[in-house]
């Protein structure tokens, strides 16, 4: 009987994970890098949380947590799977690099993300553009790829505000570092959507009834 391929944590097959630490993966990589940095820094008064695809040996300042995708779970500071073992609302940048899927089993890590992000904090999800020419660099790896609306929806779908343009990084058809964004995916290999947790939910909850106790006198 044939068997599916090994997913990784990032619900990706484990083949797909390992074109990030190839030449043309790393390349990428390196070009996100001052973008990752960036966003890094955007709330400095609190921890961050950069979820990665392999290893990368960049700096970054203030106080955070980085975890690299290994098997079903996450390697790094911390060797754990979902739920990730942070607080609620205790982080403000979360950094998802290429380690989340539009299918369903991309959701929990989603969800994840919104819990742990304080309110106003913002969440960066990197991934690849399905109309680059760079998409040959990894066609037959098993990696997927989407366009920024549908990581929009999903993103909503956990709760948090997603920007409407996004930043395309990254090469166009050559292996090589470009550092340089643009605005909107374009011809890019990869392209950064940007959200906010905001401190009210982005549907408006009924407010219910006061609690009565028996004596007539609402609850506190």
């Amino acid at each position: 009987m044939a068997t599916m391929p090994a997913s990784s944590a990032t619900g990706q097959p484990d083949s797909a994970q390992a074109w990030f630490g190839s030449d043309a993966g790393l390349a990428l990589l390196e070009s996100e890098q001052p973008a990752v940095v960036r966003a890094l820094a955007e709330r400095p008064a609190l921890p961050w949380l950069w979820l990665a695809p392999v290893e990368q040996l960049t700096r970054i300042d203030g106080q955070g947590l980085r975890l690299v995708a290994a098997g079903s779970g996450w390697s790094g500071a911390a060797s754990c799977a979902l739920p990730l073992p942070l607080a609620s609302e205790s982080v403000g940048v979360v950094v998802v690099q290429h380690v989340a899927s539009t299918r369903a089993s991309g959701r929990p890590l989603l969800a994840e993300c919104a819990r742990v992000l304080a309110p106003g904090g913002r969440l960066w999800l990197f991934a690849l553009n399905p109309l680059a020419p760079y998409r040959w660099q990894w066609r037959g790896t098993g990696l997927g790829a989407s366009e920024p609306l549908t990581w929009r929806r999903r993103l909503r779908e956990a709760g948090l505000a997603p920007e409407p343009v996004s930043q395309g990084i990254g090469p166009g058809w050559r292996v090589r570092v470009d550092h340089e964004p643009q605005d909107g995916p374009g011809l890019r290999a990869a392209y950064a959507v940007r959200a906010e947790k905001r401190a009210w939910p982005l549907t408006p909850v009924r407010r219910q009834a006061p609690l009565r106790l028996p004596d007539g006198i609402p609850a506190a």
